[in-house]
C-alpha cells in the first residue's frame, strides 16, 4: 500500500501518461507536466521525488491502493 495521499489531478496525469505511452503517444509535454507535478507533490509533502514517483506508478500501473 502506498503511503502517499495522492491528489486526484496528479493520479489523473500520470493514468494519462501511463495511457499515452502503451499507444506510443507520449508526447514530451505530457511528460514534463507529471513529473512537474510529482516534484511539486513531492516538495509539498517533504519526500524525495524518486520515492513519490515509483509509487504512483505502483497505485496507477498495478493497482496498489493508496492511504
Amino acid at each position: 500500500m502506498s503511503t502517499f495521499d495522492f491528489p486526484e489531478s496528479l493520479l489523473a496525469a500520470e493514468r494519462a501518461a501511463w495511457e499515452a505511452i502503451q499507444a506510443g503517444q507520449l508526447t514530451v509535454q505530457q511528460a514534463t507536466a507529471v513529473h512537474d507535478g510529482i516534484a511539486a507533490y513531492a516538495n509539498q509533502i517533504g519526500a524525495g521525488r524518486h520515492e513519490v514517483e515509483m509509487a504512483l506508478k505502483r497505485v496507477v500501473r498495478h493497482g496498489e491502493k493508496t492511504g
